[in-house]
């Protein structure tokens, strides 16, 4: 694999994932918490006599287990929050969960150190060797651990929906919307000659191509397609005035009053427009905001 797929892999912006949301946060603490005592109580990996155990086996194992199930717990839902409350939207991408985790990691192989000498009778428990044997050994098992969990991630993962929204409920959204001034907007281009008007009521969606856009329109029923000289973040920039008009992709920008129907979950959505079989993505960084604009502008909710 070339350095720039690897890159573009790690730096492509998702969602937050569902598994470290509070909502499913005490699941996979859960699951963590039985792998690792699961995995200790019958592989034994601890090179210690039983003489120097303060506990019994098994207790010794819930407790190399549970420390770290609170530290997870603890460190992802204070980020959760952070995110929750930030007034920027905030993007999660594979890079920066990686970073995440092996800070996760690192704080349990501390923990785990510490833990020593409540669990060991012995009075090398604060050696260096200790502490980098910790540490060490909370890296090479933490990244099996991981892995199972990303394995596992189904189980967290909310079930595909699908809205079918109705004419009836079109037509309650465009009533609601009905005091938004959608005339002739005048577009400006890069080049003077490729400047243009639309009107954002007819745009189905804009599609990004490199330094263009194909702008798709319905006229009287009519769906037609234009390529027009703009970039679509440009495209995107200079009709700000009009909400019902959404960033929900990267390279797509849609008409959420021409939504016919949505399905998905939290890994993305497709969307059915009005008038046309072509299909938009609902990229996985935009769902959250996706659903709160659609429901501000249609009244309508996905659940």
């Amino acid at each position: 694999m070339q350095v720039s797929t690897i890159k573009a892999h790690l730096l492509n912006e998702i969602s937050y994932p569902h598994r470290y949301k509070s909502s499913a946060l005490l699941k996979t603490v859960s699951i963590q918490f039985a792998v690792i005592f699961f995995f200790l109580l019958l592989f034994k990996p601890f090179g210690v006599s039983p003489a120097e155990q303060r506990f019994g086996y098994a207790i010794t194992c819930a407790l190399h287990a549970f420390f770290p199930a609170v530290i997870i717990y603890s460190y992802f839902f204070a980020l959760g929050r952070f995110y929750q409350n930030s007034i920027k939207p905030r993007t999660w991408t594979l890079l920066r969960e990686y970073i995440h985790i092996a800070v996760i990691f690192f704080l349990i192989g501390i923990a785990s150190f510490l833990l020593r000498k409540l669990v060991y009778n012995n009075p090398d428990n604060w050696s260096w060797y200790y502490l980098w044997e910790e540490i060490r050994n909370c890296y090479l098992a933490g990244v099996l651990f991981y892995f199972i969990l990303l394995i596992s991630s189904a189980y967290f993962e909310p079930d595909t929906k699908t809205v079918q929204i109705t004419n009836a409920d079109l037509s309650t959204a465009n009533e609601g919307n009905a005091n938004i001034n959608t005339d002739q907007v005048f577009i400006k281009t890069q080049v003077q000659q490729d400047d243009f008007h639309f009107n954002p009521a007819q745009l189905l969606f804009a599609k990004a191509d490199g330094n263009y856009i194909t702008l798709t329109l319905c006229t009287d029923n009519h769906v037609s397609a234009e390529l027009k000289r703009i970039s679509l973040k440009q495209f995107e920039l200079q009709v700000s005035d009009y909400p019902f008009l959404f960033r929900c992709h990267r390279a797509y920008l849609v008409n959420l009053l021409q939504v016919t129907k949505f399905s998905g979950n939290a890994q993305g959505y497709i969307l059915s427009l009005n008038a046309t079989d072509e299909k938009v993505p609902v990229s996985r960084s935009q769902v959250e905001i996706f659903e709160e604009t659609y429901k501000r502008h249609t009244g309508i909710a996905y659940s």
